[in-house]
């Protein structure tokens, strides 16, 4: 009877001290920063903090501003993560990588703390990714589609490019209206493939991405209603279009081009003019970019999604110069189907902010 007493005593130690025992396995977490950083200067303070909480946390800080083997070690850490990092403050922890720092973060990186000290987790030198395709990619190419689609049938997109061509047209030269909606094309192209490039750097080295992809999903359903406000009650209150107020200049530059290189030149012009009616969707997928796509992936669906964007202008340009159709037929076409073409637009935005919420909430991104 005594003996059994012992017995059970001593289980009842082994399981009082069994998470103690657990949590005497340290978790390894890598912090590279620059020196006069701001947001490095912050985080090292939360680390400097929080340590005391878990004092498990083993905190390694790497400086890569002047020192070159830390350098080295943050492009080789970042490739066995297959990432492509170069921005600072960077946080890695088991299989997460934090760039940036702000609230939203420094909660993210406490969470996978507390997760590392619960189930073991392995360390960054230690971590390498066996399949270097991130299971969102897949996702995020079907959302950069949707939202290219939903762009390209804007129907302010098209009335631009009609207006353009049927100046053009006007003096019989067929042969430079070709040349002209392909020039216009190409530097819509470009003016909206630049900008993309600049506000999606902006967003990796400003450290927002956290709240402004959570602001971005918002912002796609509102887009979604005011498309689908446009199907039912089209023109009241206002329009997801260029504001009716520009139109008569917009349509005053456009009759002035008379050339091919007034026609590329007018293109980056017009792109201002553009963006009320195109910006929307744009901007909610390079904040889904900033938050899970490597840099160089993300140029890769930008010139995807600007291709996209404006494949009906091409197609349009070429339906005219061959006489497959005309200007008059197309802007028929687009007014019959004005309608149509919001609630399309509304429909698939709509999904899309509530999807990427969906995956925020179920910390799939």
């Amino acid at each position: 009877m005594k003996f059994t007493k012992v017995i059970l005593f001593l289980i009842l130690i082994l399981v009082s001290l069994g998470p103690v025992l657990a949590n005497n396995e340290s978790v390894d977490l890598y912090l590279f920063y620059g020196q006069g950083c701001p947001h490095c200067a912050k985080e090292e303070i939360f680390l400097e903090n929080i340590v005391e909480e878990y004092p498990n946390l083993n905190i390694v800080k790497k400086e890569v501003y002047f020192v070159q083997e830390n350098r080295e070690l943050f492009t080789e850490i970042s490739n066995s993560y297959g990432q492509e990092v170069s921005g600072v403050p960077t946080t890695f922890i088991s299989g997460k990588v934090f760039t940036g720092f702000n609230p939203s973060i420094q909660e993210e990186i406490t969470q996978e703390i507390v997760n590392c000290l619960e189930e073991k987790c392995i360390s960054p030198l230690e971590y390498e990714v066996i399949d270097k395709v991130d299971p969102n990619q897949k996702v995020t190419l079907l959302a950069v589609l949707s939202a290219a689609i939903v762009d390209a049938i804007n129907p302010c997109a098209f009335a631009v490019l009609i207006i353009l061509l049927t100046t053009i047209l006007a003096t019989k030269k067929r042969k430079r209206a070709l040349g002209a909606g392909l020039a216009f094309t190409i530097s819509i192209y470009s003016s909206y493939l630049l900008m993309g490039v600049g506000l999606y750097t902006a967003i990796g080295v400003t450290g927002i991405t956290s709240w402004f992809y959570t602001i971005v999903a918002i912002l796609a359903i509102v887009i979604g209603i005011f498309n689908l406000k446009d199907y039912f009650y089209y023109g009241k209150w206002f329009i997801t279009e260029v504001p009716i107020a520009w139109r008569p200049k917009l349509k005053k530059i456009l009759q002035g081009v008379t050339s091919i290189p007034g026609a590329f030149f007018i293109g980056f012009i017009v792109s201002l003019f553009l963006l009320p009616c195109t910006s929307g969707p744009y901007i909610v997928i390079l904040g889904l970019l900033s938050k899970v796509a490597t840099k160089n992936y993300a140029l890769l669906l930008l010139l995807l999604y600007n291709f996209v964007f404006v494949l009906p202008m091409v197609m349009i340009t070429l339906g005219v110069y061959y006489g497959f159709t005309t200007t008059k037929k197309v802007e028929l076409w687009r007014k019959s189907n004005l309608n149509n073409l919001h609630l399309i637009a509304g429909i698939i935005l709509i999904l899309l902010g509530v999807g990427m919420l969906m995956a925020v909430k179920m910390r799939l991104i």
